[in-house]
């Protein structure tokens, strides 16, 4: 589904990314591990397409309806249409913006672009709510702000419920776990498992083991100086928690 070449990028004149491959299949979870400033959430943004971050070479194919297209020829928004989905470390609040509109919004977008029927306020409420029970959340959420006020195990919920309702084919979580308590972390990761799909795949950026005591990966990438420099199953992980990074950098 994904297959990034030799990609070099700089984020404000400073070399980030360098002659970093990765390749994902459909149906499979990543993980990207690694110290921070490796470039692990540089990655994600790059392949999201957001603003500020300067390819120098490489690329990134994403397979579309089999055929191999490339992410920097297209804009962010037709990214998201084609089905890549950023959920971001810090998410950001929206204040005026009911979470049931902005979810609305964008569901419908997406069905334009794709040439699917658009859902009504009434029946797009019955589909969402029913998603909510993927990240036990209230119905109440869906009348708030986007994230507005929320807790940040609320935001970090409120990203999977986005997951849930646009159905993306590439998932990117960045740094999901970051600052949950078990409890918070148990309830999100669940909803990444039931989300799990032969269609889906899913590529999880971390500091930590502890999430894929939850989410267990297919496979494990260290990442530091911005390059891939080793690549496992869930028992790299597991070193990496008990060794640290030290023998990478």
């Amino acid at each position: 589904m994904l297959k990034i070449s030799r990609l070099n990028a700089q984020v404000d004149g400073k070399d980030v990314l360098r002659d970093l491959s990765l390749e994902v299949k459909a149906g499979e979870v990543h993980a990207i591990m690694g110290p921070n400033g490796s470039g692990k959430s540089t990655l994600s943004k790059i392949i999201a397409g957001y603003p500020g971050y300067s390819v120098l070479s490489g690329d990134i194919q994403y397979e579309i309806n089999g055929r191999y297209q490339s992410l920097l020829d297209m804009e962010p928004d037709v990214r998201a249409k084609e089905g890549v989905f950023l959920a971001f470390q810090y998410p950001v609040e929206v204040p005026g913006v009911s979470n049931l509109a902005f979810l609305r919004m964008a569901f419908n977008s997406i069905c334009r672009y794709q040439g699917a029927p658009e859902m009504n306020e009434d029946k797009f409420r019955k589909f969402v709510e029913d998603k909510l029970k993927i990240v036990e959340m209230s119905p109440d959420f869906l009348e708030r702000g986007v994230n507005a006020g929320f807790s940040g195990g609320e935001k970090k919920r409120n990203e999977i419920l986005q997951m849930a309702v646009l159905q993306p084919r590439l998932a990117i979580l960045d740094e999901t776990d970051s600052g949950l308590d078990i409890d918070a972390l148990r309830v999100v990761a669940n909803g990444v498992n039931r989300l799990r799909s032969p269609d889906r795949a899913i590529v999880l950026i971390t500091h930590y083991q502890r999430l894929l005591n939850f989410i267990v990966p297919d496979h494990v990438h260290v990442l530091a100086h911005g390059r891939i420099v080793q690549s496992g199953g869930r028992e790299l992980a597991m070193e990496l928690e008990k060794n640290g990074y030290n023998a990478y950098l």
